[in-house]
């Protein structure tokens, strides 16, 4: 029985996002065209080959049936929600995400209803949902302030899974002002994920263009018990968090999810990479490491690994 993996798990899937569910089973889904897929698998580094089912299939030349990206699968209030960014065809300015509800046990089974698009005061894309103190918060990737960047990572109240509290504001938390935020031609902080651990909230987000050799992620961090919705409660990491690594082969790591092993012993990150710089966007694959957290309490992401790199399997997997 093998004892080890290598990178990448998934090729050709970018946007990952891995869920392990109280059933045992992780459910993977990541950038397709024009569908949205939903993989069930009993292993996190077997996805490639777990059951695949297309749950969403957009009407034909509808308001939001083209361009779909970054689906989230959610588990909010006993029923399972899928939040993806789409628009008409057209620009950045028609770009919105869209909310699917579904109240079967499993998100492979039931039917997938339409809820509507969220209405943020901005278009934008990446949209996720925080849970934090008996209330859900939307953040995601705003346009609106050109020329100074591309989009910025927003905040704003949730009256449920499918409808923002607008009354309740509209924050900005991080804008890409840093040199290595601005990198292949656009300034961009996108693809917000919540983190938590030891007191602490961490949003984790990429910067620079999907790209850019240099898409990487950053991260802000906000004690337990402190305001989400004042900028201030966010202190922004100087540096990135995670970054490409030339001696592994690993370019353009970003846009992640984070799992944690079969056993719930291990964390894990999951993210997308290319495997040169300048390398075809088409091209970029689903990877895993576990990771582990520094004296003061925040995560410590380490170095991507690349593909001749014999990685432990997550503890409690058995292929």
């Amino acid at each position: 029985m093998n004892a080890t993996f290598r990178n990448p798990i998934v090729e050709k899937a970018a946007d990952p996002w891995l869920l392990k569910h109280s059933d045992g089973y992780y459910y993977f889904m990541s950038t397709q065209f024009g569908c949205l897929e939903i993989t069930k698998s009993p292993s996190m580094t077997g996805i490639a080959v777990g059951l695949k089912k297309k749950v969403w299939i957009p009407e034909e030349n509808g308001p939001y049936s083209h361009n779909l990206w970054a689906p989230e699968l959610h588990r909010l209030e006993d029923r399972w929600y899928i939040y993806y960014t789409a628009n008409d065809g057209g620009g950045d300015e028609s770009r919105r995400i869209c909310v699917l509800e579904n109240g079967a046990a499993d998100p492979t089974e039931g039917e997938w209803s339409w809820k509507g698009t969220l209405e943020t005061p901005l278009a934008g894309l990446d949209g996720t949902v925080m849970e934090l103190g008996g209330r859900l918060y939307f953040l995601y990737a705003g346009y609106g302030h050109y020329p100074d960047y591309g989009s910025a990572i927003f905040i704003v109240p949730m009256a449920n899974p499918w409808t923002l509290e607008l009354d309740g504001g509209h924050a900005l938390l991080s804008a890409p002002t840093l040199e290595w935020e601005k990198q292949g031609g656009m300034a961009i902080n996108e693809g917000p994920v919540i983190l938590r651990r030891n007191g602490f909230i961490f949003l984790v987000y990429s910067a620079s263009t999907t790209w850019s050799e240099d898409y990487s992620l950053g991260m802000l961090t906000m004690k337990e018990g402190s305001d989400p919705m004042e900028a201030a409660s966010w202190v922004k990491s100087p540096v990135p968090v995670f970054r490409k690594s030339a001696e592994n082969g690993v370019y353009a790591t970003g846009h992640n999810s984070f799992t944690s092993s079969p056993d719930g012993t291990e964390d894990w990150i999951v993210y997308h990479a290319l495997p040169a710089p300048g390398a075809d966007t088409g091209l970029r694959s689903t990877r895993v490491q576990k990771f582990g957290w520094r004296p003061d309490g925040t995560p410590d992401f380490g170095v991507p690994l690349g593909d001749s790199h014999d990685i432990a399997l997550p503890a409690g997997e058995r292929i």
